[in-house]
């Protein structure tokens, strides 16, 4: 089974280089499973339904999210569904581990046309990130509902040690912890002892002709003079990233893993 998570897709630029390549690789690479990160889609910060439709239509099968979750709130009531449907707002996922009463869910099981089943987790980290809970536990906590062996988790984190230590907490548990939400694709993918895909950072689908998707002379404004300004999205030199795994479908054991990056 060959699973393909796209990094945070970021503005139009990378909503842009996503529609160039997505359709291509998912043919090429004969991929099975495709899960996108799309919290900042919407011009850099959040997610709209309209913009989920286009990464649905594009090939998605989940969308994951983070900390920009709830930036474009029409989001809030549009995935505030029934835990068991399988329509296109159950699939996006916004952070399990944000306090109760927030819409959505933070994860979602279900199954290919062939009958293969598969579970995407979204955990979002606490190191340097907004208040909420213990994404470890949160992990435990879900991991025990669910019946697929195919689990991919986003774990949508600032500090490179959380990111490392989740991968190593849920080592042979699932089939791939992948990191999100800093913008740089890391070097350091690897299958662990106990059979996880694993990255630190997938790296952002977006324009890298930027600081981290948004426009330089804004950022460098900010940490020059330290006034506030309002960030744009950039949109040069974008780059699609993405990460192809191969695993078992019936242990959820992964035998590999390999970075992409596309340019236009």
């Amino acid at each position: 089974m060959r699973i393909l998570f796209v990094g945070d897709v970021f503005g139009s630029a990378g909503r842009r280089i996503v529609r160039e390549h997505l359709p291509h690789v998912i043919e090429n690479h004969k991929v099975n499973l495709v899960v996108v990160n799309g919290e900042n889609a919407a011009g850099g910060f959040g997610l709209t339904p309209q913009i989920s439709d286009e990464l649905f239509n594009l090939g998605a099968h989940v969308i994951t999210t983070g900390n920009h979750v709830w930036d474009k709130r029409e989001l809030m009531g549009y995935v505030a569904v029934d835990e068991n449907s399988h329509e296109r707002p159950r699939r996006i996922v916004r952070p399990a581990n944000y306090a109760p009463g927030n819409p959505g869910f933070g994860w979602y099981e279900g199954s290919l046309p062939g009958g293969q089943a598969y579970a995407v987790i979204n955990l979002q980290g606490r190191v340097y990130m907004a208040s909420n809970d213990d994404p470890f536990r949160k992990a435990d906590e879900i991991l025990s509902r669910i019946k697929a062996k195919v689990v991919l988790v986003d774990f949508h984190a600032e500090a490179s040690s959380e990111k490392v230590a989740m991968g190593w907490y849920l080592d042979g548990r699932v089939t791939a912890v992948l990191g999100t939400h800093t913008h740089v694709p890391t070097a350091d993918e690897r299958i662990l002892p106990n059979g996880t895909a694993y990255q630190t950072d997938v790296g952002m689908s977006g324009p890298y002709d930027s600081v981290i998707g948004v426009e330089r002379e804004q950022v460098l404004e900010r940490f020059l003079k330290g006034l506030p300004a309002k960030f744009e999205a950039a949109k040069g030199n974008p780059k699609m990233c993405a990460v192809l795994i191969e695993c078992d479908g019936a242990s959820g054991q992964a035998s590999s893993i390999r970075r992409l990056m596309l340019g236009e």
